[in-house]
């Protein structure tokens, strides 16, 4: 089985399926610490990581971003002093694609 990590994000159209809950379980086993929330009725993977302070929390949100524009995939971040809360879903399908579940992992290991 190849891990999420190993994985790149394909390009997504907005008729792309969204994952079924039979791969959402299976991709969950493979995230430690994260949630799925429903934000105006649309499905994210979130996570909060927490540092000692807002310098730790900003540079970790920047390796974040620049793992996101190497994907091509972007998520929600929140930046507080801290902590930072990052979320992953398909705007153009409104909802979780295999996507979202590489970038959880890949969030991972910059953290």
């Amino acid at each position: 089985m190849i891990s999420l990590t190993d994985k790149t994000c394909e390009a997504c159209r907005a008729d792309a399926l969204l994952a079924t809950r039979e791969e959402i379980s299976h991709y969950m086993t493979q995230l430690s610490g994260w949630q799925i929330a429903t934000v105006d009725g649309v499905d994210r993977l979130e996570k909060t990581f927490a540092f000692k302070n807002f310098a730790q929390a900003l540079a970790f949100t920047n390796k974040v971003g620049a793992l996101a524009e190497q994907e091509k995939h972007h998520p929600a971040l929140l930046t507080e002093w801290g902590r930072v809360t990052v979320s992953w879903w398909t705007h153009k399908i409104a909802g979780l694609h295999v996507n979202d579940f590489i970038m959880a992992a890949k969030t991972e290991t910059v953290a």
